[in-house]
Parts: C-alpha cells; sequence; structure tokens
C-alpha cells in the first residue's frame, strides 16, 4: 500500500460483521480507519473506537438514503484516503427465487446490495489518493459463471449485478492509476453467514486486507476472494 504514514481507509458498513473485522484488522496494522454505521445508537464500532486511541472516525450513512451518501462527502470532502471500501449488503433466504419473490424484498436486496454501494463509490471516488484502492465486498456467489448449483437466487443476482456496476465503472476510470478490486471473503460465521459456515473470520478478513492491499498500483479490477486468487466472473 501506500508508504505514507499512517495510512487510512474509510470502510462503508463497519458497525457489526466482516466489516467490523475489517476495521479491527486495519488498526491492527497501524492504519487510520474512517469508518461508517448507519444510525446513531452504540455499537459495537462505538467500543472501538474508544480503543483505538484516537486513530478509528465513525460516520454515519445509509446507503439506500442518497442525501446521507451526499451528506457524508461533503463532511470528507477535505480528506484524502488511501483506501475506499464498501462492505455494506442484506442477505436474503437461500430457497428464495424469482417466481416467490416480492418486488419490495427484490428491490431491498438490490438497492442495499448493488445500487447503493456504487452510489457511495461514485460520490467518494475523488477522494481516494492516485496510488489508492477501491474496492467492494462482493460474494463467490456473485460469479455467474460458477453457479451450477443454484440457490439463493436474489441474492446472486445483486452480487452479480454489483459486480458489473463495478466493471462499468473501472471501464469508465481505465486511464486511472488507482487499483479496484471485487472481494470475494468466502462463507464465514457472521450474523448474516450465519453459525454454520466453515469459515472464522480470522480466517478470512487477514487475507481480504492483504488482497485489496494486492490492487495498489495495479491501475486494473480484479475479482479476488480471500487468497488473493482470480474468481471467474
Amino acid at each position: 500500500m501506500p508508504t505514507s504514514s499512517p495510512s487510512t481507509a474509510v470502510i462503508i458498513g463497519a458497525s457489526r460483521g466482516l466489516g467490523l473485522a475489517l476495521v479491527e484488522e486495519y488498526l491492527k496494522r497501524g492504519w487510520r480507519v474512517v469508518a461508517t454505521v448507519r444510525g446513531s445508537h452504540p455499537t459495537n464500532l462505538h467500543d472501538l473506537r474508544d480503543r483505538s486511541a484516537g486513530r478509528l472516525e465513525i460516520e454515519t450513512v445509509d446507503v439506500v438514503k442518497p442525501e446521507t451518501i451526499a451528506a457524508l462527502r461533503q463532511r470528507l470532502a477535505a480528506r484524502r484516503f488511501d483506501v475506499l471500501f464498501v462492505v455494506a449488503g442484506v442477505g436474503s433466504g437461500p430457497s428464495e427465487t424469482i417466481a416467490t419473490v416480492s418486488t419490495e424484498e427484490f428491490n431491498r436486496v438490490m438497492m442495499t446490495n448493488a445500487l447503493g454501494p456504487m452510489r457511495v463509490v461514485e460520490a467518494l471516488e475523488s477522494l481516494v489518493s492516485p496510488n489508492g484502492v477501491i474496492g467492494v465486498m462482493s460474494s463467490g456467489l456473485g460469479s455467474v459463471a460458477n453457479n451450477a448449483s443454484g440457490g439463493w437466487e436474489v441474492y446472486r443476482a445483486s452480487k452479480a449485478a454489483l459486480n458489473t456496476l463495478m466493471r462499468s465503472f473501472a471501464a469508465r476510470h481505465a486511464s486511472d492509476r488507482r487499483g479496484f478490486v471485487i472481494i470475494a471473503p468466502g462463507w464465514v460465521r457472521t450474523d448474516m453467514g450465519g453459525p454454520n459456515a466453515p469459515l472464522s473470520v480470522e480466517d478470512s478478513i487477514p487475507g481480504v486486507v492483504d488482497a485489496i492491499a494486492s490492487q495498489a498500483g495495479r491501475s486494473d479490477l480484479r475479482f479476488l476472494d480471500r487468497t488473493g486468487r482470480e474468481v471467474p466472473w
């Protein structure tokens, strides 16, 4: 990553789960972090801030509310970051199909997992340093090529949409010196992943941070898993 000390990351969607774990990992590595929550109620992220010796700041944003994204952009306008990474997302039932899903549920998942994250990327990308990295948290289920088993139809569709939108963003910024990355962290034991997931947070997140770091200076887009391997589109 960039050699400035300390480096700074902005993590969108960090009140719990993988987002919170990402913040913890960056702090362990000596970074400064700006991390977001949706509301004002206390979270584990606030507890982490109290232990961070001033290296963690908390901001608020709801990725499905464009006015809150614009307000965050205004508050951060004078800042520069080495990493912008959007984690925000929601799950959807494994047996939910396009035949059964309600319009409201489909819109909720698509807005939160695809449109909202990309609106954040569009709003904040100019705050990322020339040698920095812009990334989003996707899923292996977002791989169209690997979908041989079906299931998770709405969630798969939302992550495939996120991947496609990120690829279009990268194409529009083809001359950019910054790296772009989509991460599939694996199936992890979190509130969203559930207790039966095979990976712990400790199995996944250090590798995710390494994979993000591997994009610094590459000026292209890759879809990577937690080990840094390419995931088929």
